[in-house]
C-alpha cells in the first residue's frame, strides 16, 4: 500500500442509502469447527443485510478438496441455525444463483477462465517455483518488490512451444493493469495501492482447477453483490479482485464494482490475532458450555462495534436496527472471555422462566447429569429454576447447581469440607437439626430463622453458621440460595444429609 503516484483509477461502488437494497454474502469454507471470528463476520453481515432491507446470501467455498468435508458442512449450517441467521439464497433455501457450493459450479469458472484468457486479460504462466523462488529472492536482494515480475507476460509463440515440449503445464495468470487502485473502504477510508504493490497473480492451478482469487469475485460479480464484507486479513487481495472486476464488466459478466468494508482482528491471548487453533475460539466450545446465541452475539458485535457509549447489553433486534458498517471501528478488537460470560449471564436473567427453564434442558439429562435418568424430578427442577437463573453465567453450570436435588447423596468438595467443617462444627449442625426439624418447611424464610437461631446459641452470624449446612446438605461452600435450596429439597432428606455430616465428623 502506498501514496497514489499519478491519477487513481476510479472505482465503481454501490453507495449505502441509494439505488437497490444491498445484496452481502457470508461465504466459510467447511474446514473443521466454525471459530468466533467466523461468526463476528457472519454477524455483521446479516444484520447489515437486515438493517438496509437487503439480502443475505450463504455461499459454500468448497473447492479445496483435501480441506473441506461433508461434516464441516452440516457443521456450519447447523451453527447458521443455532445463532438464528436465516438467509435468503443458499445451501437449502435456493435462489436464483444456484447452485450455491462452489465444487458445484466449475463449468462457471473455466468458462469465466477462458473468457479472461481470450480477451487479454489473463495469459498462461509456465514458470517453475523453483524458477519464482530464485527470481524472488533475487529481487528481495535488490531491494525491490519480491511479487510476480511478468516473466510470461509477453511470450512468443517459440517460447511458449519451448516449454510444452519441456512438458511445462502452465498455470492462468490475472494481468494487473499499470495503474494506481484506489478504494473507499466502508470501515478504513480511502485506500491506495500503487502497481509495484499489486503483482500479476494465478487464478487457475495448472490442473486446471480454479482458485479462490478467481471463484470468489466470479460469484460474486454473477450473484450481483454489492457489498463485501469480511476480515482484514484479506485486505491484500482486493485491490487484485477490483481489477479482475473491472476486467469481468468489461466482459460483461459482472455488472459493478462492490464496495468493500475490512473487518478488525479479532484478538487472543498475547494480542495475537485469534486463530482456529485458538481453543476459545471454537464456535463449539460456546454451544457445549451453554452460552445463549443472543448473548454471544451481542458480545461479539462489540468486537469493533457499539450501539452506544454506555451500553453493552442488548438484543439482537435492537442490534439490526442500529446497525451499519459504517460504525465498524478499524482498530483490532480483543476477546475477552471473562466479559463475554458477563454479557451472557446478562441474556440468561432477562430470560422468561419457562424459555430459562426449557434451555436447561439438555444439561439436566444425559450425558451431562450425573445422576440417574429416573431420579429427575421436574418439580423439584420447576421450584428451584428460578432461584438458579440469577446465578448462571453460562447454562451449564445448572448441572452442578441442582445435583444435590437429584443425587442419593452430595458429592463432596474435599476443599469445601476442610473449609466449612471448623471446631465445634458438629455441635453446630446438632442444633441446627433440631431447629430445622421444628420449622416451618413451608416457608424458606423458617429454615433461615432456625439456622439464624442455632448460630445464635453458638455465638456466630448467620454467614458462618450457614457454611457447615450448606455443605452438609449440597457438599459445596457456595450454591443456589440455601434455604430456597433446603426448602426444595425436603425435611426428610435435609435431616438426613445432615446426619450422614455428622457421622463423617465424628468419624
Amino acid at each position: 500500500m502506498a501514496s497514489a503516484s499519478g491519477s487513481p483509477s476510479p472505482q465503481p461502488s454501490t453507495p449505502l442509502g441509494q439505488g437497490a437494497p444491498p445484496r452481502v454474502r457470508f461465504c466459510p469454507s467447511p474446514t473443521g469447527n466454525p471459530h468466533v471470528g467466523l461468526v463476528r463476520t457472519a454477524l455483521f453481515n446479516w444484520a447489515f443485510a437486515k438493517h438496509h432491507g437487503g439480502t443475505l446470501v450463504f455461499r459454500i467455498e468448497d473447492t479445496d478438496a483435501a480441506r473441506d468435508s461433508e461434516e464441516s458442512y452440516e457443521q456450519l449450517l447447523d451453527a447458521m441455525r443455532w445463532l438464528g441467521f436465516d438467509w435468503d439464497e443458499g445451501p437449502e433455501v435456493g435462489g436464483p444463483h444456484a447452485p450455491y457450493r462452489q465444487s458445484q459450479r466449475m463449468d462457471i469458472y473455466r468458462d469465466v477462465a477462458r473468457k479472461l484468457l481470450d480477451g487479454g486479460h489473463a495469459y498462461h504462466c509456465y514458470c517453475s517455483q523453483e524458477e519464482l523462488d530464485t527470481r524472488r529472492e533475487a529481487a528481495r536482494a535488490a531491494g525491490r518488490p519480491s511479487g510476480y515480475d511478468g516473466h510470461c507476460r509477453e511470450l512468443s509463440d517459440a517460447q511458449v512451444e519451448e516449454y510444452k515440449a519441456q512438458g511445462r503445464e502452465p498455470i492462468v495468470r490475472f494481468r494487473m493493469p499499470d495503474e494506481t487502485i484506489t478504494f473507499t473502504d466502508l470501515v478504513r477510508g480511502e485506500l491506495t495501492f500503487t502497481p509495484e504493490n499489486v503483482p500479476d497473480y494465478g487464478i487457475v492451478r495448472a490442473n486446471g482447477a480454479p482458485l479462490y482469487t478467481l471463484v470468489n469475485p466470479v460469484d460474486d460479480a454473477l450473484m450481483e453483490i454489492t457489498h463485501v464484507l469480511r476480515g482484514e486479513d484479506l485486505l491484500s487481495s482486493t485491490p487484485r479482485q477490483i481489477a479482475l472486476y473491472k476486467a469481468l464488466i468489461e466482459l460483461g459478466i459482472a455488472k459493478e464494482v462492490p464496495a468493500f468494508g475490512h473487518l478488525p482482528y479479532v484478538m487472543g491471548e498475547g494480542n495475537k490475532k485469534l486463530s482456529k487453533r485458538d481453543p476459545q475460539s471454537s464456535l463449539n466450545l460456546y454451544r457445549e458450555r451453554g452460552f445463549l446465541p443472543e448473548g454471544l452475539l451481542n458480545y461479539l458485535s462489540l468486537l469493533g462495534w457499539s450501539l452506544s457509549a454506555d451500553r453493552d447489553v442488548f438484543s439482537i433486534d435492537e442490534m439490526v436496527a442500529a446497525f451499519d458498517v459504517t460504525d465498524v471501528q478499524p482498530n483490532p478488537a480483543r476477546f475477552d472471555l471473562k466479559k463475554c460470560e458477563a454479557i451472557n449471564a446478562d441474556h440468561i436473567r432477562l430470560l422468561g422462566a419457562e424459555d430459562f427453564a426449557e434451555r436447561c434442558a439438555p444439561w439436566l439429562r444425559a450425558p451431562f447429569a450425573p445422576w440417574e435418568p429416573e431420579a429427575f424430578d421436574e418439580a423439584k427442577w420447576q421450584a428451584i429454576a428460578p432461584h438458579a437463573q440469577t446465578r448462571l453465567k453460562v447454562l451449564s453450570e445448572i448441572t452442578e447447581n441442582v445435583d444435590f436435588l437429584f443425587l442419593p447423596e452430595p458429592v463432596f468438595d474435599e476443599a469445601s469440607w476442610n473449609k466449612a467443617m471448623k471446631e465445634g462444627s458438629d455441635a453446630l449442625l446438632r442444633t441446627a437439626r433440631e431447629k430445622l426439624e421444628a420449622a416451618d418447611w413451608t416457608s424458606a424464610e423458617s429454615l433461615k430463622e432456625a439456622v439464624l437461631a442455632a448460630g445464635e446459641a453458638h455465638g456466630l452470624k448467620l454467614g458462618k453458621a450457614q457454611a457447615p449446612v450448606r455443605v452438609a446438605v449440597t457438599g459445596r461452600t457456595v450454591g443456589l440460595p440455601l434455604f430456597e435450596s433446603l426448602e426444595v429439597l425436603g425435611k426428610e432428606k435435609t435431616l438426613a444429609r445432615i446426619d450422614a455430616a455428622l457421622a463423617k465428623l465424628a468419624a
